[in-house]
């Protein structure tokens, strides 16, 4: 399977192969270990544990195919310190202008996006709009429900 390169931070790489590494090894054993039991329970045909445990050993192997995959077309951007200017790897403070509210992410690559961690693809709507402006600007973001206007506060 040949994937175009995938950029991603240098601590999400340092993540995604910690992710695997216990997936390939504690979660492989702990399945093993319960298929191991499971099939001493005795008839597989009607043997639900059995069934459960070989399921998620293949939903297993799937997600470390797919992290593989990951790490493989994963491309590491250093973060530049050069300039005050929004970029991949920056952390950005957005105010928006309707509400007030103040949000803050950090500009990284899709796969390892996550707004519960606060970390948002560069490849968002939102990303988009502030790569390459610097605090004090303000930008619009287009959304399903019309346009957000934001100030970006900080860049670090």
């Amino acid at each position: 399977m040949s994937t175009e390169p995938t950029q991603i931070t240098a601590e999400g790489l340092t993540e995604l192969k910690a992710e695997l590494d216990h997936l390939e090894t504690t979660r492989r054993k702990e399945i093993s270990e319960r298929i191991k039991i499971a099939r001493d329970f005795g008839d597989l045909k009607e043997n639900s544990e059995y069934h459960d445990a070989k399921n998620e050993q293949a939903f297993l192997e799937t997600k470390i195919l797919k992290l593989r995959e990951r790490l493989n077309s994963a491309v590491v951007v250093e973060e530049s310190e050069e300039g005050a200017h929004a970029r991949f790897g920056s952390t950005v403070k957005l105010r928006d202008d309707e509400s007030g509210k103040e949000l803050e992410y950090k500009l990284v690559g899709a796969t390892e996006a996550s707004l519960a961690d606060g970390k948002l693809s560069v490849e968002s709507p939102v990303a988009q709009a502030v790569v390459g402006k610097m605090a004090g600007d303000k930008v619009r973001v287009a959304t399903p429900r019309g346009d957000r206007h934001y100030t970006l506060v900080s860049v670090d």
